[in-house]
């Protein structure tokens, strides 16, 4: 077996169909499996699952946890290859899989590659610009990035996020080394952690901007809040940086994001009452970008009590695992 496709789910629903549908249209000369791991899902992602040929494991939803479920979905499949994607990012491409395996055989050394992620039309236009500029930052072509400037590793804090930047929307992993080096039992950032590791070891990662998915997401402003404090508190377990240092610089930082999206959205030709909502988003969502990520970037040094009060009320990854 050549590859093999894990599936993380809960309440997958329509997306998910969409999503394996796409997978078993692929044109490829892979051999590959589909192995869905569903974590407590009350709406039809099962009846879903169960219309095509995959693997169905279920585990209870207290169970879950974004490392240890991929590890336990992988320890099911046999595929040379393990290919990671979630329930709501579907291949973009009929070539998907092949071309992200191609660049995986590109050298031996390579432990892990991610392919490009596009916006769904229906993306709001701050998500969609950034997302698009964030892969465009990787490179036209396939690109393995590796560990070739110790010193500019320790010093240039970009240089570090640009190595180790790896997502499991759309991804993919060598066996032999997953086998040796398995994700972290981490409620986020799995991906993450395991690239700045395998980064730091002497591996490889590659980027492959021809095995696109469609992913991305219009939350509310108080669900975009608990994932910006999630992903502060990550980075600085993974890269010990805290974006907003102190708490008099929360209200600079954001008039100052304000004040960039602002210019970028008047330069839209859309409608006066288009960009006056627009604006009105923009000021909240970069609000919440700052005050939640001064929260989730000192969560560390916060003591226990306070740590549990934030993860209960502002934390998505707390509230999606125990749901």
């Amino acid at each position: 077996m050549d590859v093999s496709v894990i599936i993380p789910t809960k309440n997958g629903g329509e997306l998910l169909d969409q999503v394996l549908e796409k997978i078993f249209g692929q044109d490829t000369k892979y051999e590959f499996e589909v192995i869905c791991v569903d974590s407590g899902s009350k709406d039809n992602t099962i009846q879903i699952i169960k219309k095509y040929n995959t693997k169905l494991y279920q585990i209870r939803p207290q169970d879950f946890g974004h490392g240890k479920t991929r590890n336990y979905g992988a320890e099911k499949g046999i595929g040379e290859f393990i290919i990671f994607i979630t329930q709501d990012a579907i291949p973009a491409s009929k070539f998907w899989m092949e071309n992200l395996i191609n660049a995986m055989k590109l050298d031996d050394n390579i432990a892990g590659g991610f392919g490009i992620h596009y916006p769904y039309p229906d993306c709001n236009i701050i998500d969609k610009r950034d997302i698009t500029m964030h892969f465009q930052g990787f490179g036209k072509d396939n690109t393995i990035y590796y560990l070739d400037d110790k010193e500019r590793y320790k010093k240039d804090e970009g240089y570090r996020h640009l190595l180790a930047y790896f997502s499991d929307n759309n991804s993919c992993l060598r066996r032999s080394i997953w086998e040796k080096h398995p994700y972290d039992d981490v409620n986020f950032s799995e991906d993450q952690i395991w690239a700045r590791k395998m980064i730091e070891m002497g591996y490889k990662k590659v980027y492959c901007p021809f095995a696109p998915v469609y992913h991305s997401h219009n939350y509310k402003i108080s669900s975009y809040f608990g994932r910006y404090f999630d992903e502060h508190k990550a980075l600085y377990v993974i890269h010990q940086y805290i974006n907003i240092k102190k708490w008099y610089l929360v209200l600079p930082a954001a008039f100052r994001h304000i004040y960039i999206d602002s210019k970028y959205v008047k330069k839209m030709e859309i409608s006066k009452k288009e960009k006056l909502k627009e604006f009105n988003y923009i000021v909240w969502r970069n609000l919440s970008r700052y005050v939640a990520g001064y929260l989730g970037g000192h969560y560390t040094f916060y003591p226990y009590w306070y740590q549990k009060f934030l993860d209960r009320h502002i934390s998505q990854q707390y509230r999606q695992t125990r749901e």
